[in-house]
């Protein structure tokens, strides 16, 4: 139940987080340029995806966490599985000499290796221990 919780609450701030950078408004960092070069990170990107992208990710963070909650059964089994696992797939390309030619932009390339990677395999882990 406290994994559920934490893993809930983390998730839907970085859901909404997404939200946020769609609808235009830059948060943390306030400048545009900044922020893209933190969180996008591709070569040549001076500009924040837009608001389908960021919605598209945003809402599946958060049917993410509804499956945390919904009640135990297969659905649920194959859901946390799936999240787990592309959570993962996730942290792990982080450190993949493919990605760092597809995102060598600092200083998302340093905060991918040193927090978002880590944090996907957290979060990756988390959902697999709550199957």
């Amino acid at each position: 139940m406290i994994l559920a919780v934490v893993l809930s609450i983390v998730v839907i701030l970085i859901a909404t987080l997404h939200i946020l950078w769609g609808i235009g408004f830059w948060f943390p960092i306030e400048d545009e340029g900044s922020l893209t070069r933190a969180v996008v990170g591709f070569s040549g990107a001076d500009k924040m995806p837009g608001a389908v992208p960021c919605a598209l990710v945003g809402v599946a963070l958060y049917m993410a966490v509804v499956c945390l909650w919904w009640p135990p059964g297969a659905f649920r089994f194959l859901m946390l599985a799936l999240v787990g696992t592309v959570f993962a797939l996730r942290a792990a390309i982080a450190f993949t000499p493919f990605w760092r030619k597809l995102t060598p932009v600092e200083p998302f390339a340093t905060l991918d290796r040193k927090y978002y990677g880590p944090l996907c395999l957290a979060l990756g882990m988390g959902f697999w221990i709550s199957l």
